[in-house]
């Protein structure tokens, strides 16, 4: 794996990631890179949603908010969404969220959109352990952190 940890205090952080998948393309991309022994971090967690555009805004609050250190969302190219037109409205929505979390003070780079394909399992694996570079670079979020989440 290329990612490096920062260490702190003799302790590696390794950043949370969420990664929100449509059903259809992106998380078949993700079984393709894992059946093909493709690396990418194991604090990638991913979340399986039947299409991109049924993420809602607050789900990446949420994310933030119970300590996730960036999100990821992955759908299919546009045009080839299983349900016609899904991607486009999750393109339109996170241009307006990513807004409100610059209002926020959370870094542009702690959130992603990507698509990706069933076929793209090597560009899920880079996507990825790029996503995780880019995040551990920031360090930790504490900027939504909810110290109830954290026991």
């Amino acid at each position: 794996m290329s990612m490096k940890n920062i260490e702190n205090n003799n302790e590696t952080y390794r950043p949370l990631i969420v990664a929100f998948c449509c059903n259809w393309c992106s998380y078949a991309g993700a079984d393709l890179a894992g059946n093909n022994r493709l690396a990418y971090p194991a604090d990638v967690k991913i979340i399986r949603v039947p299409c991109s555009c049924r993420v809602n805004p607050t789900f990446i609050l949420r994310a933030f908010q119970r300590g996730a250190d960036g999100v990821i969302i992955c759908g299919c190219h546009p045009g080839d969404c299983h349900y016609t037109s899904g991607n486009y409205y999750t393109r339109r929505r996170m241009s307006l969220m990513f807004s409100m979390l610059d209002y926020l003070g959370i870094e542009r780079e702690r959130t992603r959109v990507e698509w990706v394909s069933a076929a793209e399992g090597a560009k899920f694996a880079a996507t990825m352990n790029d996503f995780c570079e880019t995040v551990a670079k920031l360090g930790k979020n504490k900027r939504l952190e909810d110290l109830r989440c954290k026991q």
